[in-house]
């Protein structure tokens, strides 16, 4: 199988790759920074990037852009940014790579624990998973028999927390696994997991799949 994967070469998309190989499959690592580049928030470069590459038989999109903040102090050009990149960019790779795909294809998109559970600080990244969760549903229906499902990841110990810097990365991740029925946040090849799941999965499609070690239960 010849898969599109779309995110860093680290992470989770990084596993996600790493998993295909090692099933046998064929990767095309896709983003911003990588030697196959596409910007999901222009359309013309994602057009470009299914000319390149032609037929697939899978999509997986990792790309994320975060909005954190409350009504408050939430820039509103970040929360554009973060639709634009996980729910518009879902529905145009949808348009271009839907017809170089095989009956038997199918979409993974990537949701996340918030859309289900109120967190603080996560008002834009929770709406813009609830639209991940519809858009899968929606894609799920018209595109028809492709499969379209969404991973729906917790708190996952990947390099998108570095930021906080170490500390406020520390203290988020000891409160997630004090509360976590799992006791632990994720790693990143329990994401790829559920992802190979999926994309062999031909009688799942339109589902958002929780990998969240219970986070949302509590």
């Amino acid at each position: 199988m010849k898969v599109l994967v779309i995110g860093r070469d680290s992470g989770i998309a990084g596993a996600v790759a790493a998993g295909v190989r090692d099933a046998g499959g064929t990767v095309v690592l896709a983003g911003r920074n990588q030697d196959e580049h596409v910007d999901l928030t222009d359309e013309s470069s994602v057009a470009s990037l299914a000319e390149r590459i032609g037929s697939v038989d899978h999509v997986v999109s990792t790309a994320s852009a975060r909005a954190r903040g409350t009504a408050a102090d939430l820039d509103r050009d970040a929360v554009r940014a973060s639709f634009d990149v996980k729910v518009i960019g879902p529905i145009l790779l949808a348009r271009y790579f839907a017809p170089r795909m095989p009956r038997t294809g199918s979409f993974v998109f990537f949701s996340g624990a918030s859309a289900r559970k109120v967190m603080p600080g996560m008002l834009a990244v929770g709406a813009t998973n609830a639209a991940v969760d519809a858009v899968t549903r929606g894609l799920a229906v018209e595109l028809a028999p492709i499969r379209v499902n969404a991973i729906s990841p917790g708190t996952i110990d990947t390099g998108a927390y570095d930021g906080l810097g170490e500390e406020k990365k520390a203290a988020l991740f000891a409160s997630r696994e004090a509360t976590s029925p799992a006791g632990r946040v994720g790693r990143a090849g329990e994401i790829a997991e559920a992802v190979l799941f999926v994309l062999t999965s031909p009688f799942i499609t339109g589902v958002s799949l929780g990998v969240a070690g219970g986070e949302v239960l509590v």
